[in-house]
């Protein structure tokens, strides 16, 4: 396998950013996805030593994680996901337009698509808020006030949907 020439006196490679941006930053997606990870991760009230025991990573590899120096692969962010119990989109949710042009391939001018991708609508059973909602549903212990509370949920989007029209 081909490999990219190291520099003799740094040992770099050759035109290899490593995802960082010319000045030798971070970029700012492995930025946002490291403070996805520190979110979710004091949610739940985990510290970085115990995310890092579950993942097999000290908690200072954890640290460069959650600060964008170190890049997160796809097993890695696969890992995350399933630890943390969220779905990989979660490490990407709120990024803004102008964050998402910070992508090594579009600032390199090569991940630019010939036709918009088509439009679609994410499942909302696929979304965290919904199981979160599900999960603190079947938690209320008293059918009675279950059955309450699904009956407010109806009555409230019946009464948004009425609006909208």
């Amino acid at each position: 396998m081909a490999q990219t020439p190291r520099n003799q006196n740094t040992g770099a490679r050759k035109g290899s950013s490593r995802g960082r941006t010319p000045s030798g930053k971070p970029n700012p997606i492995d930025v946002h996805v490291g403070s996805r990870v520190r979110l979710r991760r004091t949610l739940l009230g985990m510290s970085q030593e115990k995310l890092g025991e579950a993942l097999g990573l000290t908690f200072q590899q954890v640290q460069k994680y959650e600060r964008g120096a170190n890049r997160v692969g796809a097993s890695r962010l696969f890992d995350l996901s399933r630890v943390l119990d969220v779905p990989v989109s979660f490490f990407f949710d709120d990024m803004g337009e102008e964050l998402k042009s910070q992508s090594p391939a579009l600032i390199a001018g090569v991940g630019e698509l010939e036709e918009p991708p088509a439009h679609f609508e994410a499942d909302p059973m696929a979304k965290r808020e919904t199981l979160e909602l599900v999960r603190a549903y079947y938690r209320i212990s008293d059918p009675q006030v279950r059955k309450r509370v699904y009956e407010l949920a109806k009555a409230l989007a019946d009464a948004a949907e009425a609006s909208e029209r």
